[in-house]
């Protein structure tokens, strides 16, 4: 079976959506992003309403935990699961768990990955919850509520299963009513994916709402690895999320991250990585000038 990895470009002079070939994966060996066409972004010059329409409220859509993040974790942790069934696609053979009828929330992705190389990628259950706690930290909002709880006789993640989205793959983008907004997701979506080593971004792990809100999942291969999948394509960044990236710090990280990841070390990787994120952003924008990398 195979499954189809699309990777945005994006005009901003003329606020469309360019798009890129799509690169072919077969689900077994899932290639990393870096498979993908280098990119580049034209210069917002031509684009006067670009800062006005990235400041707009985006709708929540899809995304019904948003101000409700420690009710989802909660709800994750404890409700009653009614039966658990397969999901057809995923080399990592994800589950689907389905909760007794009437609580917040329908059902959740299950994953049974303890920690350990598996055709040659580590894979590890606990990274979907570092992927988690690190949006959280950051404010990105883009990683549905995931927790780890004891399912049968084994520990495993359970991630809410997000209602109403479909893969980035079926959506036509040339579509989206908004494309700076759009535009500014994509942005930050590279930026957490390189801050978090996350090598396996594909076409099944994008997800999109009718509200054209971007919806990550699947982490369970990052935070392994020193690649930064996205760096070239990581040329535009807002402000606010720059100054969030910037404002990380490790004790913070420490607490909550560390019980997630591999090692000590793997926290102190994550700030080597934003420190190589901010270098990239000051460098771009001092060749060229502030507001063609900060447009948003």
């Amino acid at each position: 079976m195979k499954r189809t990895s699309p990777f945005i470009a994006f005009s901003l002079a003329v606020a469309t959506v360019v798009f890129l070939a799509p690169v072919a994966a077969t689900q077994d060996t899932a290639p990393p992003a870096t498979a993908a066409v280098a990119t580049s972004v034209a210069a917002p010059a031509a684009a006067p309403n670009a800062h006005i329409e990235a400041t707009l409220t985006q709708a929540a859509g899809s995304k019904v935990w948003l101000g409700r993040y420690a009710e989802f974790e909660e709800y994750l942790k404890a409700a009653p699961i009614e039966t658990i069934g397969d999901i057809p696609i995923g080399v990592t053979k994800p589950k689907r768990a389905f909760f007794i009828k009437g609580g917040i929330a329908g059902s959740a992705a299950l994953k049974y990955l303890p920690t350990g190389l598996k055709s040659g990628y580590w894979e590890a259950y606990k990274s979907e919850i570092a992927a988690y706690k690190l949006d959280r930290i950051l404010g990105l909002d883009m990683v549905p509520p995931t927790v780890e709880r004891r399912v049968g006789s084994d520990l495993a993640s359970l991630q809410l299963w997000v209602e109403g989205c479909t893969h980035l793959a079926k959506r036509d983008q040339s579509q989206c009513p908004r494309p700076i907004v759009w535009a500014k997701q994509v942005c930050r979506q590279r930026a957490f994916d390189n801050l978090i080593a996350n090598i396996d971004r594909n076409a099944g792990n994008l997800l999109v709402d009718d509200d054209w809100n971007l919806v990550l999942i699947d982490h369970s291969r990052a935070f392994a690895s020193s690649t930064m999948p996205f760096m070239k394509q990581m040329t535009r960044i807002d402000r606010e999320f720059y100054e969030r990236l910037k404002a990380l710090d490790e004790a913070t990280l420490m607490r909550e991250i560390k019980p997630w990841v591999l090692t000590t070390g793997s926290v102190r990787d994550i700030l080597k990585r934003r420190d190589k994120i901010i270098s990239h952003f000051d460098r771009l924008a001092s060749e060229t000038n502030e507001a063609a990398v900060f447009p948003f």
